[in-house]
């Protein structure tokens, strides 16, 4: 394929400038959660705010879950191998899955703690006022961080940072609620502060849920949404030769998509014509951006209607019966097309003979003479194979000569027989 280079050139490119983007923005994650994590937990503990040290518990899990993503991020940067054709895109999809279970786990463990805090009212103690300093500057960063990293993960189109930009958003509105839940506890009412120990668990047990389960969709092969697959659509039904298409099936590998269809050509198009059709319509498609590799099946009918082909005669086999009908009919088998259809096979026999062309004055395309009478010879060869085979149509055409054409130029003439001429299985051509 003349692009194919090309197409690993620019793949290759993008998901190292993933890579570099996810590393630079990870590692900014990283060190902002550090420094928030010692403050949260060592704040926490020294102003008794159990919904801070939760809220540094949670941010503790972000420093574990960038390592994740830094991890996912080489990986699948890594090129295409013999044991991994499709490349390594999955390991953003197994990190997302990994992040998932572990925020999901951790906010089990928090909510579970604040419902127990909550049980026994009469040991919450009341909190320091540096922990609400802490969980509004607290707020301030993670909202900035979420900012920061949405630009850059659409930038690359990587919903693995994507998810990991949500996933600060989603710890800045626990930090919001931490900060509501030591006012309160400020303001008198120490239950608060548990119970916004709790609803932080809640949100991030809910979003590890999420992210989790998108993961795992993708992992077992979720095809892409509704308007994705509109436009792989359009795209195809574009492609000139293109009738229709069947069996359009989609499924990520990390933030790509591979893409497999069957096209629906004109039954009796030669291999090559049918097979540049099917690259045509993959190029297109391989224009979107995020599209990993298109298959393209070409079917001369449609798959839906169901076939049998396990019924009919192998090319060999007609052949071979083709060249000794010819023979005992004084024809020189020229070539046999084979037409598999659903309904039936049909074939082309193309001869060439010893009598000269009827002189009907009849020309066909170039001014070659078309042989107006049906041969009783040609008409054996067909009825022969319908017969022998159950052929549902059998078209004997013979090769004709054009003295003005170039040296070794030949045409086909034929012409269809008349219905009383027809078998049972079809109309004999010759």
């Amino acid at each position: 394929m003349p692009y194919s280079n090309y197409d690993n050139l620019a793949a290759s490119s993008e998901a190292l400038d993933k890579h570099a983007v996810a590393r630079h923005t990870t590692w900014v994650s990283i060190w902002v959660n550090i420094v928030l994590t010692t403050a949260q937990i060592v704040i926490g503990i020294f102003a008794r705010s159990q919904a801070l040290i939760a809220d540094g518990i949670h941010s503790l899990s972000d420093i574990v879950s960038d390592f994740v993503v830094l991890a996912a991020a080489r990986g699948s940067a890594r090129a295409p191998d013999a044991d991994h054709p499709y490349g390594h895109s999955r390991y953003e999809n197994a990190a997302s899955l990994f992040l998932g279970v572990i925020l999901f786990v951790v906010g089990a463990g928090m909510l579970w703690r604040g419902i127990e805090r909550l049980l026994h009212p009469e040991d919450i103690p009341e909190v320091h006022m540096i922990a609400l300093v802490v969980a509004v500057l607290v707020l301030v960063s993670k909202e900035g961080l979420f900012r920061y990293m949405l630009r850059a993960a659409q930038r690359v189109r990587s919903a693995m940072l994507v998810a990991n930009a949500w996933h600060a958003r989603s710890d800045a509105l626990s930090s919001l609620v931490v900060a509501f839940g030591i006012l309160g506890n400020l303001a008198g009412y120490r239950i608060l502060d548990p119970l916004a120990a709790a609803l932080v668990g809640l949100m991030i047990g809910r979003t590890g849920w999420k992210f989790g389960w998108n993961a795992l969709q993708d992992l077992i092969d979720r095809g892409v949404d509704d308007a994705t697959t509109v436009t792989i659509r359009e795209r195809l039904l574009a492609t000139p030769g293109v009738r229709t298409i069947d069996m359009l099936r989609t499924r990520r590998m990390g933030d790509e998509i591979v893409v497999d269809v069957h096209i629906l050509v004109d039954a009796r198009l030669s291999v090559s014509e049918g097979h540049y059709i099917a690259e045509q319509a993959r190029a297109t498609v391989m224009l979107e951006p995020q599209i990993l590799d298109v298959l393209v099946h070409v079917d001369p009918e449609s798959d839906t209607k169901g076939t049998a082909l396990q019924q009919w005669p192998a090319r060999s086999v007609v052949v071979g019966a083709a060249e000794t009908l010819c023979r005992a009919n004084a024809l020189a088998l020229h070539d046999v097309k084979l037409h598999y259809l659903n309904n039936g096979l049909e074939a082309d026999v193309i001869v060439e003979g010893l009598r000269e062309p009827a002189s009907s004055g009849t020309e066909g395309a170039n001014g070659v003479p078309i042989d107006d009478g049906i041969e009783p010879s040609s008409q054996s060869v067909a009825d022969a194979l319908t017969a022998r085979f159950g052929l549902r149509a059998v078209r004997v055409l013979r090769v004709t000569g054009d003295t003005s054409g170039a040296p070794g130029e030949t045409d086909v003439a034929t012409r269809a027989a008349p219905p009383e001429k027809a078998t049972a299985a079809g109309p004999a051509v010759d």
